[in-house]
């Protein structure tokens, strides 16, 4: 028997293909899930320990105790480190078994070639050179103190290559006392950069000694705070790595612990939420996996009636001469299992081939480099996946195969006779669809009382009442398919009637689908599941857009914040020329000052602000949050709602004090003459470039007043008030704004700059820098580039869930194909009784590919309406709590979800349709 069933198997080749396909690209795809996850896995752990360089060993304080960096104490990295002459480096070096080591220390510099500039970060060589981050790709390392290795896109945006002298010079805000920014001139030796961006944007590595001239935060290079201190341990005979361990751990300050790089990427991932995420990810495409598997049984199944239907007479035969009906059953799910084991093969060595050529060819995608890693999951899951979906799938069709007599089976092949939907399952998939609508409309009221302030258990219960919404669709969802054998066929008989006034090819075709109502639902249905959800999908992230326009204003307020370090010039001619950039929509002056704030703000000196002084014309030309620009007035200062927290004591409407305050290099402070009251508006934006700090925003007049009393103030140089300025600064930030230039007295000019929200960030931003590279002191910062970010991953997260989707919709689409090749094969003696009476073959091919669009466009347009009804339902819920709600369709994706319906009808119909016109009439009545 098992000969036969191999020969009827090579018989049926052509008929296996199609259910063949559908399994390769279901296994592939869940190969491919487990080969990416493997891929992503490596490549955060890479991330994460991109610091080692050839390092195997990390010292930092330990997560665990009362030192733990995630510790309130530790998270704000105050006392995560130790300072550099606390190390005992050279009594580490000593220890037997460690071949070197390295602190992790670097410093911002500027580069300057003639009229180019870069600025960067700069870190001292160490040897072993294995132990450096960076790689060398060309050259030598810094030999001596006059000399420099770079990056090459460094050294290629500044025009320099090996044996070129730039200028070198530290770029602080605020140099330790007694300290100045130095510069240094340095030849070029050496190229070299680091794989995953530990530096990123490119690094600068010096010798020693001109690292400590660079590095100017610190009184001298034993104060220099280390939060991590790599080492390459190698254990001498006899002994193993935890005896050298516990030798540095003896030696290093309290609190640091030394860990291997591995138990360092599992803290990290761990740390993230890497580790979970990746499991997440996984599982998350897992499901679209299993969805297209889902799917492919159904085209399975309508495979192997083909099948069956065609060796009604085969099987009848063997009938006849003594084989079992047990036999026969089992036949069909040896074939099965065997077109289920072959198939799930190709697929994972296509997923394997096709990572394996994407690691081979370097090809990395938002970072995450496509390794080839192969574990078991990789192998056994889609197997068994594979196989056991299509036995499965072929159950019906064996249990049809012998449900029939010989003598039954050796009658001409008629349109088989369906059996009635039971009542029971048309009950059940009402009371679903009921159900979820009721939980629907729950879920919408309660939206619907949160939206418009009233009690609702969303305040409370958000996620519940979430979670109520995407299970009362799913519930609706799976009664539409369930019901599917009753109203797609009545559906599409409607609409039937209506083609039918086209021609005798669609009324031949408009009758034909009512002749097997249950294989067309069935065809319709897997067809329906992947049209619901990437219409779904579509019109979800089209509503996502519009309702966190708003939200997205507030949180990044300002596209581009231009400002400058020490000696910067910012004028009118800085601001034509960032006027003058491609993609600024405009531009605009503002003035800048610290300020302390509280009920005495001198006492509490720890409480500072900056306060940007703008007009309401410029804040509307320039800020996204324009509504923020009616609320400035003088006498008042408008803060952000997102930064203030309750122990900041600040309510909208009360009269806060500030008083204006300006920071030398020297850590010496000049007060205000006195504090201003400013009436306090609260106002709902977040940010400004990228400033976090407490920020506010005053009219021109105010900010005048404030800048005269500034100039009014009295320096204050004794050592408690320096200490205690220098305490403020620190506290406030204002290191990251000090010495903006083109201003004195404390007051410093910036440019805010609103962008073409279609432009590229990339681009734009180093097209600004470009003309504003004549002074290496300015600044170009903002988030405009993390705006687009979102848009973009927004977009992103579309495509590759619409990606993943359309696999389930390629193989439903395979199904409409296989379901009118049984249909050909149902209606071989119908057929060529038409071709005997006259119907031509064009007019048959047009019946099929009628027959194919009534299929595929009926389910294609339920799916659209049932996914936008969805989306809808979703976005209403989940947008609420944002005070936004806007609903819309995306037009775009509708139109393209049907047009692709329609063309692969089309398509699927060509196959069929040769077979059907390709016998002559009479041959077929006869065969019939």
């Amino acid at each position: 028997m098992w000969q036969v069933t191999l020969k009827l198997m090579r018989n049926s080749l052509k008929m296996l293909i199609p259910a063949g396909i559908a399994i390769v690209i279901g296994t592939a795809f869940i190969a491919s899930t487990f080969l990416f996850g493997n891929a992503l896995d490596a490549s955060f752990r890479s991330m994460a320990s991109a610091g080692f360089g050839g390092a195997n060993y990390v010292a930092s304080y330990s997560s665990n105790g009362s030192n733990s960096a995630s510790d309130d104490s530790a998270s704000d990295g105050a006392t995560a480190s130790a300072k550099l002459g606390d190390l005992k480096l050279d009594a580490i070096r000593k220890v037997n078994g460690v071949n070197g080591v390295r602190p992790e220390l670097s410093t911002s510099v500027n580069l300057t070639n003639g009229q180019k500039h870069s600025g960067t970060v700069a870190s001292p060589v160490y040897q072993p050179e294995s132990l450096m981050v960076q790689k060398l790709t060309e050259g030598s390392w810094p030999a001596n103190d006059g000399q420099i290795t770079l990056s090459k896109p460094i050294a290629d945006r500044l025009g320099a290559g090996i044996g070129d002298t730039i200028d070198v010079a530290s770029n602080s805000p605020s140099p330790a006392p007694g300290r100045t920014n130095q510069t240094v001139r340095l030849t070029i030796v050496g190229f070299a950069d680091d794989d995953y961006n530990a530096y990123y944007g490119g690094s600068a590595v010096v010798s020693e000694a001109t690292f400590n001239t660079l590095q100017v935060n610190y009184p001298s290079a034993d104060q220099i705070s280390v939060y991590a201190l790599y080492l390459d341990i190698a254990a001498p005979a006899g002994s193993v790595d935890q005896d050298v361990l516990d030798q540095v751990n003896a030696l290093l300050p309290k609190g640091y612990e030394a860990i291997s790089k591995t138990q360092y990427e599992d803290q990290s991932l761990n740390d993230m939420g890497a580790d979970d995420g990746t499991s997440v990810i996984t599982q998350f495409l897992l499901v679209f996996g299993i969805l297209a598997l889902l799917v492919a049984a159904l085209v399975i199944a309508n495979t192997f009636q083909v099948m069956v239907a065609q060796r009604r007479r085969t099987l009848a035969l063997l009938r006849t001469i003594g084989a079992k009906k047990g036999q026969l059953y089992v036949s069909v799910i040896f074939e099965a299992a065997m077109l289920g084991l072959v198939s799930s093969l190709i697929g994972i060595a296509v997923a394997v081939g096709l990572v394996g050529a994407m690691s081979a060819g370097g090809i990395a995608l938002a970072g995450i480099r496509f390794t080839l890693s192969v574990t078991w999951p990789v192998i056994v899951v889609p197997m068994a996946f594979g196989v056991a979906m299509t036995i499965l799938a072929s159950l019906s069709s064996a249990r049809t195969a012998t449900s029939v007599t010989p003598l039954e089976a050796l009658q001409p092949l008629e349109i088989s006779q369906e059996k009635k939907s039971g009542a029971a399952r048309l009950v059940l998939s009402l009371m679903m669809m009921a159900i979820g609508v009721v939980v629907a409309a729950f879920a919408v009221w309660q939206a619907w009382r949160y939206l418009h302030g009233r009690s609702s258990i969303m305040s409370a219960q958000f996620s519940m009442v979430l979670l109520a919404s995407i299970g009362a669709a799913g519930l609706f969802f799976v009664g539409l398919l369930l019901s599917a054998v009753r109203w797609m066929p009545a559906l599409l008989k409607g609409v039937g009637a209506l083609v039918s006034h086209c021609g005798p090819s669609a009324t031949i075709a408009a009758a034909n689908i009512q002749k097997n109502r249950r294989r067309v639902a069935a065809t319709g249905a897997a067809l329906l599941i992947g049209v619901t959800l990437v219409s779904c999908l579509g019109t979800g992230a089209a509503c996502a857009k519009l309702s966190l326009a708003r939200a997205l204003d507030m949180r990044y307020s300002v596209d581009m914040q231009i400002s400058g370090g020490s000696g910067a010039v910012i004028d009118q001619a800085l601001l034509d020329k960032v006027k003058a950039v491609s993609g600024v929509e405009d531009a605009r002056f503002v003035r800048v000052l610290d300020a302390g704030y509280g009920s005495d703000p001198k006492a509490d000196g720890t409480r500072t602000m900056s306060l940007y002084g703008i007009s309401a014309a410029d804040a509307k030309a320039v800020m996204n949050a324009d509504y923020t620009a009616d609320v400035i007035a003088d006498g008042t200062v408008v803060l952000p709602e997102k930064h203030l927290s309750p122990d900041m004591d600040i309510t909208d409407g009360m009269d806060l004090k500030v008083l204006p305050f300006s920071l030398s290099s020297d850590g010496s402070m000049t007060d205000a003459d006195h504090a201003s009251a400013l009436k306090v508006t609260i106002s709902d934006f977040r940010r400004v470039g990228a400033n976090y700090q407490l920020f506010g925003l005053v009219s021109p007049g105010t900010f005048d007043k404030l800048q005269e009393s500034l100039a009014k103030g009295v320096s204050l140089m004794d050592s408690d008030s320096a200490a205690g300025s220098a305490g403020v600064a620190g506290t406030a930030g204002t290191a990251s704004l000090a010495g903006t230039a083109g201003s004195s007295g404390g007051v410093r000019y910036q440019i805010w700059a609103k962008v073409d929200p279609n432009a590229v960030p990339v681009d734009l931003l180093n097209a600004v820098q470009d003309a504003v590279s004549d002074d290496p002191n300015v600044n170009v910062a903002g988030a405009f580039a993390e705006r687009a970010v979102w848009d973009r991953n927004v977009n992103m997260v579309l495509m590759v869930m619409v990606g993943l989707l359309a696999v389930a919709v390629l193989i439903a689409l395979i199904g409409v194909a296989n379901t009118l090749s049984l249909s050909v094969i149902e209606r071989t003696r119908e057929s060529a009784t038409l071709r005997a009476i006259g119907m031509t073959r064009g007019q048959l091919r047009r019946s099929l590919a009628v027959e194919a669009l009534l299929i595929s466009l009926g389910s294609g347009v339920v799916g659209v309406i049932v996914g936008n009804l969805f989306a809808w339902l979703g976005s209403y819920v989940m947008f609420s709590q944002f005070d936004q709600v806007r609903l819309t369709v995306d037009w775009g994706m509708t139109g393209i979800i049907l047009a692709v319906a329609a063309v692969s009808a089309l398509l699927a119909s060509v196959f069929p349709a040769r077979r059907a016109v390709r016998t002559p009439p009479v041959e077929a009545l006869a065969e019939a």
